[in-house]
Order: C-alpha cells, then structure tokens, then sequence
C-alpha cells in the first residue's frame, strides 16, 4: 500500500503554489506509506540551461567546492544550489552528458536523482511532512508534479529506493502495486542500453517508458505499449517535460481517483487527497477506468 498524487496546472495563475498544494495533498497520504517520501516538481525551464539534481549521506563534504570541482572537470560553467541532502547543479544543455558521466566515474558518493529542463526530483526516507519541510517544497513554483509515499514491498527501505523513479530526461514515474515481470524486463532492456541502478520494480516501469519515448512513442502511447509488455498490479503517474499521465492495468485493484477543472487535473490514492484544491467542490470526480490511458499535454 503507497500513497500517490499528482497536479496538472492549466491555470498559470496557480503555478507559484503548485509545491504547497503538491506537500499538503501528500501530507494527507502518509498512513498509506510511512517508509519514505518523494516529489518531483516541473518548475520553470531556465533559459539555456540543464539541471542535475543530486543526493549525498554527507552533503557538507560532498558538496564543498563541487561546482568549481565540476567547471573545471567539463570546462565549461556549472552552479550549484544545495537542499539539504540534495542539490541541484545547473550546466548549459551542451555540457549535460559530459558532466553527467563524470558524476557517474567519479563521484560515487553522489546519487543522481534526476535530469532535465524542469525537473527536479527530492525523495528521502521518512514522512512526507518531514521530507517537504526539509526540501522547502512548499515554496517551489512550477507547472505540474508528482508526489509519492511508499509502504516497501519489493525492495529495501533506502533513498534510492524511494519514488518518483527518473530513468529519462524529464521524464519520472511513481507506482502503487507490484509487477511480476520486472526482472525478465530489466535484464531485456539493460540488453538495449537502458540503465536501470536499483532492484525496484518501479524503476523498471520507468525505464520501460523511457525506452519505448526514445523510439518515438509519445508518454501516451507509452503507456498504451505498457499495458501489453508489463505484468502485475499497478496504477502509474507519470510527468514528463510538457505531459502528465495515469495508468491502471485491467484488474484496477488499487485506489485512484481524479479531478479536473478549468484550472488543472488532480490524481489521488483516495479522494481526502483532493479535497483541500482550490474549486473541488466544482470539479468532475472520477475513478480512472481500468486499462484507460489518461494524458495530458501542455
């Protein structure tokens, strides 16, 4: 049993709110998952430029002098600004990939949490209130996010195991459920070339759409591919740079429900999650179908 939620704004009026909206809907989750908590928040693009958010156990030392450390490994400009146990490093996009391998080589004490445009990824073990005062999330602005509280089934309470899972630029998923195939598909996709650093179930997921986005596929008709190629029980939310997305495979066992009005698409585990939005008491409320891709596109 996790807690999942996620917001969509179509109002840009609410932006600036999105983090606080975001933290108190999953607030409301956390008896569905107290082992640890995550948010991904799609905040405004910064123009020309790349972010890397990281996470490391000892931040003080692992973070003193890494931008100067990182300018001078790629040679070209990076900053940092530093969360806590996380930090976000901003490059050009031209020095993305190479500042993302030198973190790989040569800064193992460092996680990779995600990588993008917009899109930064702040998870640790613990409660949601406690994770969301940590990394100030109340005060972040943005577009849409994705929030998660997990009740470990498959895999070992730690950070990394810890949703939302980002095995793409931009792009994050988080899962309530369990599937039966995510070994077989693992080692399938690895074969391809999609790396995949933890044995969770829910990254694979993530890689699963990952690749089928670097073959052309859209997030929606990803997620139609997945319906066919992944095994169990799950409902999927899912964000990508400009997308948000829902997902519950055909036997639909776990919770969900969704909201929309003129001003954004809500997703909850149960309804107590929307209740607090700004003109719930207007919005269509329903529970997704099963087997049903829900998608939206800014």
């Amino acid at each position: 049993m996790c807690g999942i939620v996620g917001l969509f704004l179509k109002d840009d009026s609410l932006s600036p709110r999105l983090g606080g909206m975001l933290s108190d809907m999953l607030v409301t989750m956390t008896d569905r998952g107290p082992d640890s908590a995550g948010i991904a928040v799609y905040g405004a693009e910064t123009s020309g430029g790349f972010k890397i958010t990281v996470q490391a156990e000892d931040p003080e030392t692992a973070f003193a002098q890494l931008a100067e450390h990182l300018s001078a490994a790629t040679g070209q400009p990076c900053s940092l600004a530093a969360k806590s146990t996380h930090a976000v490093i901003s490059t050009a996009p031209d020095n993305a990939a190479a500042l993302i391998s030198h973190l790989r080589e040569s800064h193992s004490d460092l996680r990779i949490m995600s990588t993008g445009e917009a899109m930064e990824i702040y998870k640790e073990v613990g409660l949601p209130r406690d994770v969301s005062t940590r990394f100030e999330i109340g005060a972040m602005g943005g577009t849409h996010g994705i929030g998660h509280t997990r009740m470990a089934t498959e895999s070992a309470v730690t950070t990394m195991g810890a949703h939302p899972f980002s095995t793409g630029a931009d792009q994050c998923l988080v899962h309530n459920g369990s599937l039966s195939n995510h070994n077989s598909l693992r080692r399938k996709l690895q074969r391809e070339g999609v790396r995949i650093e933890t044995e969770n179930d829910t990254e694979v997921a993530a890689a699963y759409l990952t690749y089928r986005m670097q073959q052309g596929r859209n997030l929606g008709q990803a997620l139609e591919d997945s319906l066919d190629d992944l095994d169990g029980f799950f409902t999927f939310v899912v964000g990508t740079k400009n997308g948000f997305g829902v997902l519950r495979d055909p036997i639909a066992c776990k919770p969900a429900v969704m909201a929309e009005t003129d001003a954004y698409v809500a997703f909850g585990s149960e309804y107590r999650a929307l209740v607090s939005l700004p003109g719930i008491d207007a919005a269509r409320v329903w529970e997704p179908e099963p087997a049903n891709v829900y998608f939206w596109e800014r």
